[in-house]
Formats: structure tokens, C-alpha cells, sequence
């Protein structure tokens, strides 16, 4: 059984810190920066960029992650035809990216609202739209996730 939220709407995400109750008698502190930095750049042929004050992080030329300017929220590679399913499943974490951005396999999301496995399997995926296959198999695993 899940526990309640600390935070009534995305919007307190800004206003102070969270800690989001798991399952009963367990907690968890929010995603850092930091840790998903760490998950990115352990990626083949990932780097970090700094484009306009904001961190991203590419594979060649093609951004795959990015982060807010405040580093509260993430942008991250995401088929276009699943990500309107993916807000309308989780509104409280996930997010369509700006009208400029909608162009591009993309959706966002709330760091704080991330679990740890879930931002690793996210930028995973992210990552693995932007390499070839072999690579991914190879990274993964032959049953390729």
C-alpha cells in the first residue's frame, strides 16, 4: 500500500522540500541532480554539455537529457506517440515540454517526484533512442530491456 504524497500539486514541488512516503513504514529522499548526472555519464558515448545556463547531455549531436535551469525538472528523450499517455497516466510526475520543444521526442518530468529506478530506466531509454542497437544490446543485454 502506497503512502500519501507530501505535496498537494506540482506546483509545492518549488516551495519546499519533499520526501515522498513508499510503501508503509518506508521512505525515500528525492532524485538529485547529481545522481542522475551519474546515471548519464555512464552511458557510452555520453557527455555533458552547457548550452544556455542548462546542463544537457548528448550522444553526438543529439540531446537525449536535460535539465531546467534550476535543476528541478528534467527533459528526456521519449517516443512522441506514447509521452501523451505517459502525462495523462502520472500527471503529478511527468509533463509535455514547452510548444517550442513538442517537435521532438520529448516529455519532462519533476525530479522530486522521481523514484531512483524509474529516472535510471528513463534516461536509459532516452540514451538508447540516440545509439545504435548493437550498442544498446551490448550495454543491456541481448534481451534489449
Amino acid at each position: 500500500m502506497h503512502g500519501a504524497r507530501l505535496y498537494s500539486s506540482p506546483s509545492d514541488l518549488y516551495s519546499r522540500p519533499v520526501t515522498v512516503v513508499g510503501l508503509v513504514g518506508h521512505t525515500r529522499a528525492m532524485v538529485t541532480a547529481e545522481q542522475v548526472r551519474e546515471v548519464a555519464l555512464g552511458l557510452p558515448r555520453a557527455y555533458e554539455a552547457w548550452v544556455r545556463d542548462r546542463r544537457k547531455f548528448r550522444v553526438g549531436r543529439i540531446v537525449f537529457l536535460a535539465f531546467s535551469r534550476d535543476e528541478q525538472t528534467i527533459g528526456f528523450g521519449y517516443p512522441r506517440d506514447a509521452r501523451a499517455s505517459l502525462v495523462a497516466a502520472e500527471p503529478e510526475k511527468f509533463f509535455l515540454p514547452g510548444a517550442s520543444d513538442m517537435r521532438y521526442q520529448w516529455v519532462c518530468a519533476w525530479l522530486a517526484a522521481l523514484e531512483e529506478d524509474e529516472m535510471r530506466e528513463l534516461i536509459i531509454d532516452a540514451w538508447a533512442m540516440c545509439v545504435p542497437k548493437k550498442l544498446v544490446a551490448e550495454v543491456l543485454g541481448s534481451e534489449g530491456r
